[in-house]
């Protein structure tokens, strides 16, 4: 494979709205910086509520006929919609290297993950089958069905600005709403190259839009009177706040919120894998993933063996531009992000923590001015400290010793997030008595980052997801879809007079 090619376009990023993009009438803007090089590489244009306004109206004036349609009609467009990510998909990765600075390898993976669910939400025409019973009470049978709430908004992150979006606007467009996309500001090329798609596979105009901004735009959605639902992926706080807000709103809401993912090493896993699994998944993408795993929870004496051997990893990762091949890890996304995960790692020397390799400081040879750090380890890292309690988002790895299964398992039970875990071991009575009993929504057993499939569908416990409902999936389909119950009796059955009591099966 040559080397790729970098996406270096300089025009400003604005919205689409009603089929077309546009620089909207809000007037402000902020720039989207190149974490690699440190530098400005174009400005994003920030939506007014006016902005968000005529969004809605677009997409409202759109849904009814789009949602009209058989869904195998609409599956061809997203059809249509697959076909042009899997002929660009490495033109997205080149533009979330360029403003995220994950390695190009894992945006390529990023972008395949979203492609994945495309291809679930082209098989909606199943999807929304419903049910019917003949016969349900004399001369009367019933079916259910499911139909599209109307307009539905999705406000994504930065840490993923194809896959996540790829989350939401795939099953919501199947299902016949029309979408408003959110993206984050410091990543937004993706999503407007993606409206680009839709548009060429033939998705009406007005039935996706994209509107940049900040809390504006997103409190603009959560009171729309027009907008029925909201996704939402970001951290807890906010969760809970979008959450609550829309709920007061009376919109159906699924907030997907922070993590503290953690795995647990057995005395008797293999130790060369585990140390492979903690490396890629601790600072993998920087360790700006929701499904990072930050703590290892090291049983027994595996301790001994195991964090020599991380120390030595992590000391000798390959921390460089994310457009070059054999980088392991790339940039912070901010220099404001880098600088929080610098101070989270002084917090945790002054609290005890052991410091066995210190990422602070990291320089790249010709990006001295990029937002790099480098990968931190910590030992002897206890539940009372910061650092194990608080989401870092960044490449810091806590270790944390205990004595056996039974603590390790009360460890990631007594955590308030409950997002991922994994669990390395040779012996599957430990192992199925882990998955069981764990209180964590997406477990892996020696699988370190356990994030389900397209069809499986993704979301956390605890304060890791407010909402009942997952991403993705059939519960996805749930969450855009409303049920409707018909009951029907046709004119023989007419003439017998008012029936005062409820309807039976004799």
């Amino acid at each position: 494979m040559g080397a790729p090619e970098a996406f270096t376009q300089t025009n400003d990023i604005g919205h689409w709205i009603g089929g077309r993009a546009t620089p909207g009438q809000g007037g402000r803007r902020q720039p989207v910086w190149n974490p690699a090089t440190g530098a400005v590489a174009r400005q994003v244009l920030l939506a007014s509520a006016d902005d968000v306004n005529a969004a809605v109206a677009a997409a409202k004036a759109a849904q009814p006929a789009w949602g009209n349609l058989p869904p195998l009609r609409r599956a061809r467009v997203l059809n249509a919609f697959l076909a042009l990510m899997n002929q660009h998909k490495d033109t997205l990765a080149a533009m979330i290297t360029a403003e995220h600075g994950k390695v190009f390898t894992d945006a390529q993976g990023e972008v395949m993950r979203g492609i994945d669910i495309v291809e679930f939400a082209c098989g909606v025409p199943q999807l929304l089958k419903g049910d019917y019973t003949d016969q349900v009470s004399t001369g009367i049978d019933n079916w259910t069905l499911r139909q599209p709430l109307g307009v539905v908004a999705g406000i994504t992150p930065f840490n993923f600005p194809c896959m996540v979006p790829c989350w939401m606007f795939p099953v919501a467009l199947a299902c016949g709403n029309a979408f408003i996309l959110k993206p984050s500001e410091r990543d937004p090329s993706a999503s407007l190259f993606m409206a680009e798609l839709l548009q060429q596979a033939g998705l009406p105009d007005g039935v996706f839009s994209v509107v940049q901004g900040d809390k504006l735009a997103v409190d603009t959605l959560l009171s729309h009177p027009d907008v029925a639902a909201l996704s939402f992926v970001g951290s807890t706080p906010i969760a809970q706040t979008i959450y609550e807000t829309g709920a007061r709103h009376g919109k159906r809401v699924q907030a997907l919120g922070g993590a503290k993912n953690h795995m647990v090493v057995m005395p008797d896993a293999n130790i060369e894998q585990a140390v492979d699994a903690l490396i890629g998944a601790a600072y993998g993408s920087a360790g700006e993933r929701c499904m990072a795993i930050s703590v290892a929870v090291l049983v027994g004496d595996v301790a001994e063996r195991i964090v020599p051997l991380l120390a030595e990893r992590a000391r000798t990762l390959k921390v460089k531009n994310g457009m070059e091949l054999d980088a392991e890890m790339g940039p912070i996304v901010t220099r404001e992000a880098r600088d929080r995960i610098e101070n989270y790692i002084a917090i945790g020397v002054e609290e005890g923590a052991q410091l066995v390799v210190d990422g602070r400081g990291h320089r790249v040879p010709g990006f001295e001015q990029g937002f790099f750090t480098g990968g931190t380890l910590f030992d002897r890292v206890t539940p009372s400290m910061r650092i194990y309690k608080e989401e870092i988002f960044g490449p810091v790895l806590a270790c944390v010793r205990v004595p056996d299964f039974a603590s390790a398992l009360a460890l990631v039970n007594g955590h308030e997030y409950g997002n991922g875990v994994a669990l390395f071991t040779s012996d599957g009575g430990v192992a199925r008595e882990f998955s069981r009993k764990v209180q964590v929504g997406m477990v892996g057993i020696n699988v370190p980052i356990p994030v389900p499939m397209a069809w499986h569908g993704f979301g956390g416990w605890k304060r890791s997801l407010f909402g009942d409902v997952h991403a993705y999936g059939e519960e996805g389909v749930r969450f855009y879809t409303k049920q409707k119950s018909v009951m029907q009796r046709w004119p023989d059955s007419i003439g017998k007079g008012a029936e005062f009591v409820m309807p039976t099966s004799k």
